[in-house]
């Protein structure tokens, strides 16, 4: 049954979060046809839901629709039934992803499923007339990844707010990237969207759960990490770097 609370507005606070990131990236134009990837979880339903009331509010037109890469056992019937209640067009793929991973015996099976997953969806876009993939990364996944570059790559770096596919010519969104998750889990609960349960068996085993927990750590004698992280995204430049 379809929840009346679907149709309340995001609260003021998250949506100016949202807003901000796609103004200041400029992540979506005119005509626009906007491919939302739906997993299920509290981000990308945020995430869906927003982009719902910009589209139906912004005096810039632009069109979005929802995708799925299904994994073995999810129960996909509560998106669908949130899709349908908002008329937002709903495609399915089902993958067996997990099985996959078993059979590789894969070190990395969070990066190989999303990898793996947008690889998937972005095809599927292009094929499909879609320009733009938005993705439910928040705030705490840039930070997450910045650390999970920097302690086992030695890299100073995370996932872009836009990124353009040339393979498949679609340009990858994350309007959610300035928001946090504490502000996304609130907002998902007083909504009461349909959050699906994890169909993944890695979960909380993970080296990103380990990394998140070290964050964690962290924050606790440096509460203003997350600002600090991103500023330094932001502000890096050729004369910060060592490169001879």
């Amino acid at each position: 049954m379809f929840n009346s609370n679907w149709n309340n507005s995001l609260c003021n606070s998250l949506r100016r979060k949202i807003g901000q990131a796609l103004a200041k990236w400029h992540m979506i134009n005119e005509g626009d046809n906007v491919l939302v990837g739906l997993s299920g979880g509290k981000d990308s339903l945020i995430l869906l839901h927003s982009l719902y009331e910009f589209a139906r509010r912004s005096p810039v037109k632009f069109s979005i629709a929802a995708f799925t890469v299904k994994l073995s056992g999810m129960n996909i019937f509560p998106l669908e039934e949130y899709c349908s209640g908002k008329n937002i067009r709903y495609e399915i793929l089902e993958q067996p992803i997990i099985e996959i991973i078993h059979a590789r015996n894969e070190k990395s099976p969070c990066s190989f499923c999303a990898n793996m997953r947008r690889g998937i969806i972005s095809s599927w876009a292009s094929q499909n007339g879609f320009n733009k993939l938005a993705l439910g990364h928040s705030l705490d996944d840039a930070v997450e990844t910045f650390f999970m570059n920097l302690l086992h790559a030695g890299r100073a770096k995370s996932f872009q707010p836009v990124a353009h596919m040339s393979r498949t010519n679609v340009t990858v969104i994350r309007p959610l990237v300035l928001a946090s998750e504490a502000a996304i889990i609130d907002e998902a609960k007083r909504l009461e969207l349909p959050i699906i349960p994890s169909a993944c068996p890695f979960a909380g085993h993970t080296e990103r759960q380990r990394t998140r927990e070290f964050i964690a750590e962290l924050r606790k004698n440096i509460p203003d990490l997350y600002a600090k992280v991103t500023h330094s995204l932001e502000t890096l430049s050729d004369n910060d770097s060592w490169r001879a």
